[in-house]
């Protein structure tokens, strides 16, 4: 029996992680831990009797605490709940579905506890990523990516380890408003930007794939999860998400990951590997394929993916500037208070403004999101 802990249970990852776990019998859930959605929290204790609940909020913790009492559940809360969640002495696999730079201290303590990681918060490795690589091969624990992309690098690379990569080619899809320059979506409200054509994910996560940034800092990801240069990570807009990414290797060899866009297969992919199970849903028909198109990313009307690249190739705390200064930007778009444009403009104006740290610890990096924040509440 695999044990598992999922940190972000009520979210988009974490419910299909879920539903992995439904689907097949030898899957048990220890610990569960979500943000503020105690109702779909305590339908999922009810279901699969963790041993361990944690809630963000103490007053909503308090609240699941009496409406689980009558079952074997121990309710925590705040950054102890999540990190005692995260290093549970039975959980074998921990999945980081949480979103933003909060996953950064309980995946370190669980990689410092011997439990591997499926790792979908990309925010870890994007701010922290010269920390957490060194600490997965001192404790010799495995990192499993979860994100569709990654995966898909990562099954490209099955038996390619010793082989040089060329270059990455990461898909993308383009989002919501692919082919529109700037002046077509001054106007764009939140509705529309959480339309994505293909993938049904939070909210979060959806504008950042409207704003390219979303890709942005998957380059960053790629680059610390397969150890390649910025500059060797080469986005490539997809628009039907079908290629969910690739490797070309210095002979020109290029070899594809191709799937349904359903993020069940590398979330099983990740709990199970190097295993392959069946796993119901949709298959491509070929039959019904006429084409796959391709295209380059608009740099220009799309300027995130600009400015991630740039974040990127400066490196130090450089990426933790971008990565906050787009939570906080998305969320004051998500809260109507800024315009769709403006989104950029902050994470631009960010950047700019940053004090940069050439090697920051851990303390440094939360420190500089709590400054890139208060920078942003200064003017906007």
């Amino acid at each position: 029996m695999k044990k598992i802990g999922i940190l972000g249970s009520t979210g988009s990852i974490g419910t299909q992680t879920l539903e992995v776990v439904r689907n097949n019998r030898d899957i048990q859930v220890t610990a569960l831990a979500a943000g503020s959605n105690i109702d779909l929290l305590e339908q999922q204790i009810r279901e699969f009797k963790p041993g361990l609940a944690a809630v963000w909020s103490k007053e909503k913790a308090d609240d699941l605490r009496i409406r689980v009492r009558d079952l074997p559940v121990r309710v925590v809360s705040g950054m102890n709940g999540l990190m005692e969640a995260a290093t549970k002495g039975d959980v074998q696999i921990l999945v980081t579905a949480v979103v933003g730079m909060i996953g950064i201290r309980p995946t370190i303590a669980a990689i410092k506890a011997g439990k591997d990681i499926a790792l979908a918060n990309k925010e870890t490795l994007v701010t922290a990523g010269h920390i957490i690589m060194p600490l997965i091969r001192s404790y010799h624990v495995r990192l499993l990516p979860v994100d569709s992309e990654h995966s898909a690098i990562f099954q490209c690379l099955n038996g390619e380890r010793e082989n040089r990569i060329s270059r990455i080619l990461l898909t993308a899809s383009g989002g919501p408003f692919r082919g529109k320059t700037r002046e077509e979506m001054k106007d764009i409200q939140v509705e529309d930007a959480l339309k994505h054509p293909n993938w049904s994910m939070g909210r979060k996560i959806t504008i950042d794939s409207s704003t390219m940034v979303n890709k942005g800092l998957e380059v960053m990801e790629a680059h610390w999860l397969f150890d390649v240069s910025m500059d060797e990570v080469e986005v490539v807009v997809q628009p039907q998400s079908i290629i969910h990414s690739m490797v070309e290797f210095e002979d020109g060899a290029v070899i594809a990951q191709l799937g349904t866009p359903d993020m069940k297969l590398p979330i099983q992919y990740a709990l199970y590997y190097p295993q392959r199970r069946y796993l119901p849903g949709e298959r491509l028909d070929f039959s019904k394929l006429t084409e796959i198109r391709f295209e380059k990313p608009d740099l220009e009307n799309f300027r995130g993916l600009a400015l991630a690249y740039e974040a990127g190739r400066t490196g130090g705390s450089m990426p933790t500037a971008f990565n906050a200064a787009n939570e906080k930007a998305v969320s004051l778009f998500l809260n109507r208070r800024i315009s769709y444009l403006e989104i950029t403009d902050i994470i631009e104006g960010a950047m700019r403004e940053h004090r940069f740290i050439s090697d920051p610890g851990l303390e440094e990096i939360l420190e500089t999101e709590q400054e890139v924040y208060q920078y942003i509440e200064s003017r906007w």
